[in-house]
């Protein structure tokens, strides 16, 4: 019998002052058996940081990520059904991932986390330089450990972006987060 994902509930609130958006959302996460914390609050990281301020073009929304091959951890559908936002966390093994993810989607955020992030991007840094859409994060590891730290089932997160400054934090705990840029898209 395989074992069952766990289900994780978030309250989060966000206040980006760098985009002026000011949001509450109410978040069931399905952790998958194999997922860890770390790559759970790096999911919800990223949906904070890529929510859109209204649904008007479309929801930010979760997609199967790890059961699902063919699916991003995140993405964003235009009411059209355009594939606006793609959005991964971790570190992809074969680039051809991220490249399909290119030729589909407008705009692909990947959000790389752990220590082996240096090894893993020297390696696939050449191979993905030519993505004109691909924006890729790196969240220093000892941080990406620290986020990890809040995860628990019924959580309430705040989170404030200002001036590039990232802080996440519950009730007790505060964790300061300064994402680097790996790879910007082209202009």
């Amino acid at each position: 019998m395989a074992i069952k994902s766990t289900i994780f509930k978030a309250a989060l609130q966000i206040a980006d002052m760098d985009r002026a958006l000011y949001a509450d959302h109410a978040l069931t996460l399905a952790r998958h058996p194999s997922e860890t914390d770390e790559r759970l609050m790096a999911r919800v990281l990223a949906f904070a940081l890529n929510v859109p301020a209204d649904d008007h073009d479309g929801a930010l929304v979760f997609a199967r990520g790890l059961s699902d091959g063919d699916e991003p951890d995140l993405w964003q559908h235009s009411l059209a059904g355009v594939l606006r936002h793609w959005i991964e966390v971790g570190q992809p093994a074969d680039e051809r991932r991220i490249t399909r993810a290119c030729a589909r989607a407008e705009r692909v955020s990947l959000y790389c986390y752990a220590a082996s992030v240096p090894i893993w991007w020297a390696a696939m840094a050449p191979k993905l330089a030519r993505l004109r859409n691909l924006q890729v994060w790196q969240l220093p590891a000892a941080e990406s450990q620290a986020l990890a730290g809040l995860a628990e089932r019924s959580m309430q997160l705040q989170v404030t972006v200002q001036e590039g400054q990232i802080w996440v934090g519950n009730q007790t705990d505060s964790v300061q987060l300064h994402l680097q840029s790996l790879q910007a898209p082209a202009t």
